[in-house]
């Protein structure tokens, strides 16, 4: 091993400071410099990395109704792993990773890598400012880095299996869909955010950090693309212009608050 990447889709930093710290972590343990490839934004996603057998990739991306986000895997398997490792990594907002850590570590597979371990992480709901409030906090943080001394020490002592051993269904189950109490299926697919004019003072910052680049860098207030509901827009507004107003998504919202309270775990598999 010659060189430790972190690679990873992250619209509000939560996938990313999971990212980061095992590959720093693990940086730190092997005497190498971690480098980063971000691929977040549309223009990172125009062309796709090669990587090598002397590369280690910590991949990450979030966990969207249960699986990978679809809109990115069309980019995802443009990536050459050229026989590096890689260790898959998902952020879920506080519900469940379902199938997503296994439909990466599949990805990453076909791509050429050779994954060796993997993880589920809790991040804030993209939705919600209490789903999973304010994670990955310390005490995770604190999970990954134990997690990449782990990952550092079976490196040194073991042969690595290969496919990484995770939880999911191989293949995957569809996506997860809400549904309202009478258990009819809730559709937010072409749901947009809306702006509270009078406290846009269109700054630009929310077409800066949209991950489609689906919004108006004319008139901010227009989502003329597609909206993945990953929320960059709302949460990192600094006036707090942005908002959805949607009944369904306000339902699920609400929903998704209500039932997942606790404070979910953490998953590693080494």
């Amino acid at each position: 091993m010659k060189r430790i990447y972190a690679m990873y889709w992250s619209a509000t930093g939560t996938t990313q400071k999971v990212v980061t710290t095992i590959a720093q972590t693990l940086g730190q343990l092997a005497g190498l410099p971690c480098e980063t490839v971000d691929f977040t934004l549309p223009k990172a996603r125009q062309s796709a990395p090669r990587f090598s057998a002397h590369d280690l990739v910590i991949f990450g991306t979030p966990v969207y109704a249960g699986r990978v986000p679809n809109l990115l895997v069309k980019y995802l398997e443009t990536i050459e792993g050229g026989g590096a490792g890689a260790v898959p990594v998902v952020l879920f907002g506080n519900r469940n990773f379902d199938d997503a850590l296994i439909e990466l570590r599949n990805i990453l597979e076909t791509d050429g890598f050779h994954t060796i371990a993997g993880a589920a992480f809790v991040g804030e709901h993209a939705f919600s400012k209490t789903l999973g409030a304010g994670r990955p906090d310390a005490d995770d943080l604190q999970e990954a880095r134990a997690f990449a001394q782990a990952l550092w020490q079976k490196i040194q002592d073991e042969t690595c299996h290969t496919p990484a051993r995770v939880a999911g269904n191989d293949p995957v189950a569809p996506y997860y869909t809400p549904r309202d109490r009478a258990g009819n299926p809730i559709n937010i697919l072409k749901v947009k955010p809306k702006t509270h004019a009078e406290l846009c003072d269109a700054c630009g910052l929310c077409v800066r950090v949209c991950p489609m680049g689906s919004i108006d860098p004319k008139d901010p207030t227009l989502v003329s693309g597609i909206c993945v509901k990953c929320c960059a827009c709302v949460k990192k507004c600094p006036t707090g212009a942005k908002y959805y107003d949607d009944a369904g998504y306000l339902y699920h919202k609400e929903e998704l608050e209500l039932a997942y309270e606790r404070r979910a775990s953490n998953a590693v598999f080494l």
